[in-house]
């Protein structure tokens, strides 16, 4: 509300007690619409001793001094003025009664400037007052908005035009208004200094949307043409609205992002982008973008954008999902177990999307989780099969990461049912296969012989290893009346087993044909060799010491090569045992243990009813091991 003082100051006249003193009140400013007129109101005093008898004035335009010959704008002694004011002015006051009041009609832009009075009251008593009026010509009303307008916050805005023409009346009316509010005419107001102005006053609330608005406000004079608008843009304040941002952002490892915050706001909002309350980037924007360049695991997560002004805040979030395949998957360590424990595998990786994650043993699928970070795989009781390599494979659809590792399982000692002794000719092999962990004993007992020999013994066991199994090979050399029985025993810290070996082969066959009747027959023959063969070394004065001999007896042998592939032959007897290794599937022939006779035990036999091969044969076997 504008609040006007009903009595202006320059119309209050003070005189000296004793005579006056050359003065002059007039409106520092006036403005008036440009076609219309406009009163500059005016009074002036001189001192009372002076005492005229006819008072006379002259108004000047933009000069107080008449030797600069300013344009005269009215001069009451001849009328006679400049030629821009021909018929626009006249003066509307009474000099006698001290009241210069000027009027101007037709107002043009030219006429624009100061105007100054001179009072003429004859002979020297001339004077021009320095005092003067402003005169404004103007083509818009007057809108008048607080200087700040803050939304939701009542406002009053005033349009105001001047009223200083006797001759023509402003009536005002506001333009785009509407949906603010009805408005108030509040009337014709004096002003401080003697003018007169017309206002209407608007009240409403505004809101963000406004902002920017043009208001309006015409001042149009009735029976004429004259109509003159002024607009003003409203400037309204408000607290930031973040309007524009991302939605939730998917981007594959290594690629660039961008992140983008839009605000409305006024004034304009100071953009933050934040993460885990970092500050990534800042500026007073409406738009503020965050610039990622090759994305990395570590970056996905929550991103925030902070706007706020002097009026407010506001803020959002973004999640930036940052899509990669599987990290190279963790395991709980290399398993050592017994037989029949619990074992449980953790295998765990990281990956977005989450990945599906398989155990494989030798290419078969043991376990499978989908879509999860990490598989449990429990084997409530291990066993000899489930010791091996498995690969833990975590995949999705950006690729497949694998982690090896080992179960090892523990157990005691398992002969396989494809251990067996095998004749051929002259030969018996026997072939123990153990399946067992950690690694097993092997050992071969005769009964019959009263003979154990084990795989410590290389020069007449071998053994090898593959994985978990042991496979040893005993190898006898040498002719007897039955095969004899052998006994594979193996252990290790977890048990013992033993099974005597089944024979397979041709040999088993001979004997059973052969029966008692032929050993006794065969026996003799072997005899009368015996013999022969002393006698005509006696004769040669050949002395045969009792020692091991390689003759032309076979002589019985055990061994245990179980040769592996590519192995250099290394024993004589290889063509007569090709036939054999390629029945037991071997490449070469262990070191042989000799139990044959010399010449000379040979001849002793034949004096020995009581003993019958076989013994003998026992007999020396446990010598030589021995």
């Amino acid at each position: 509300m504008i609040f006007l003082t009903t009595l202006p100051l320059f119309w209050i006249m003070i005189s000296a007690s004793r005579g006056g003193h050359w003065g002059a009140w007039m409106p520092s400013s006036i403005s008036a619409f440009e076609g219309t007129c406009v009163s500059i109101p005016c009074r002036f005093d001189f001192p009372d001793e002076l005492r005229p008898a006819v008072v006379h004035g002259v108004w000047y335009f933009n000069s107080p001094y008449p030797k600069n010959y300013p344009p005269v704008v009215f001069k009451s002694r001849t009328q006679v003025v400049h030629e821009s004011f021909q018929g626009r002015s006249r003066l509307l006051g009474d000099l006698g009664l001290r009241n210069c009041t000027l009027l101007l009609s037709n107002l043009s832009p030219e006429l624009g400037g100061k105007y100054y009075f001179r009072g003429d009251l004859g002979g020297y008593n001339q004077y021009t007052f320095s005092e003067h009026s402003v005169l404004d010509i103007i083509n818009t009303p007057n809108i008048v908005v607080p200087p700040e307008v803050v939304a939701g916050t009542e406002v009053e805005v005033s349009c105001m035009v001047p009223d200083n023409c006797p001759e023509l009346r402003p009536e005002l009316s506001w333009l785009g208004h509407e949906g603010l509010g009805e408005p108030t005419v509040l009337g014709r107001l004096r002003e401080d200094e003697g003018t007169w102005v017309l206002v209407s006053l608007l009240h409403f609330v505004p809101t963000r949307e406004v902002n920017g608005h043009r208001l309006g406000c015409q001042a149009a004079f009735p029976n004429t043409t004259m109509e003159f608008q002024g607009y003003a843009s409203l400037d309204v304040k408000y607290p930031p609205v973040i309007v524009e941002m991302n939605t939730s952002v998917e981007a594959i490892e290594g690629s660039h992002v961008s992140l983008l915050c839009g605000a409305d706001s006024n004034p304009p909002p100071l953009l933050t982008w934040m993460r885990d309350d970092t500050v990534l980037r800042e500026a007073v924007a409406e738009i503020l973008f965050l610039e990622l360049d090759e994305v990395t695991p570590g970056e996905d997560g929550v991103y925030a954008c902070l706007a706020e002004n002097a009026y407010g805040q506001d803020n959002r979030t973004v999640e930036l999902s940052i899509m990669y395949a599987p990290w190279k998957p963790t395991v709980n360590g290399t398993m050592v177990a017994v037989e029949g424990e619990t074992v449980s595998i953790l295998c765990s990786t990281q990956s977005n999307p989450v990945s599906i994650i398989t155990i494989f043993k030798e290419k078969q699928v043991v376990d499978t989780a989908f879509y999860r970070s990490e598989l449990l795989m429990e084997l409530p009781a291990v066993k000899p099969e489930d010791d091996g390599e498995y690969w833990c494979v975590a995949e999705n659809m950006y690729g497949q990461r694998g982690t090896a590792f080992n179960i090892t399982v523990e157990f005691a000692p398992v002969i396989l049912l494809e251990s067996h002794c095998a004749a051929a000719r002259d030969t018996v092999q026997c072939l123990c296969v153990v399946r067992a962990n950690p690694e097993p004993s092997v050992a071969f007992e005769l009964p019959s012989r009263n003979v154990t020999v084990n795989e410590t013994e290389r020069e007449f066991v071998y053994s090898e290893r593959s994985g978990l199994l042991l496979t040893s090979i005993l190898t006898l050399r040498g002719q007897a009346q039955a095969p004899p029985r052998v006994i594979c025993t193996s252990r290790n810290l977890y048990g013992t087993q033993s099974l005597e070996l089944p024979f397979q082969g041709a040999h088993r066959l001979m004997w059973a044909k052969i029966g008692p009747v032929g050993a006794v027959v065969a026996f003799a023959i072997l005899i009368a060799i015996v013999c022969y063969i002393t006698q005509t070394r006696r004769k040669k004065n050949v002395t045969e010491s009792p020692s091991f001999s390689a003759g032309d007896n076979p002589p019985v042998l055990f061994s245990s090569d179980f040769r592996i592939s590519g192995a250099p032959d290394k024993y004589e007897s290889e063509r007569r045992l090709g036939s054999e290794r390629r029945l037991l599937g071997l490449r070469g022939e262990p070191p042989e243990l000799d139990l044959s006779y010399s010449h000379s035990d040979l001849g002793k036999r034949a004096t020995k009813d009581s003993y019958t091969l076989t013994e003998e044969l026992a007999e020396y076997a446990e010598i030589r091991v021995k």
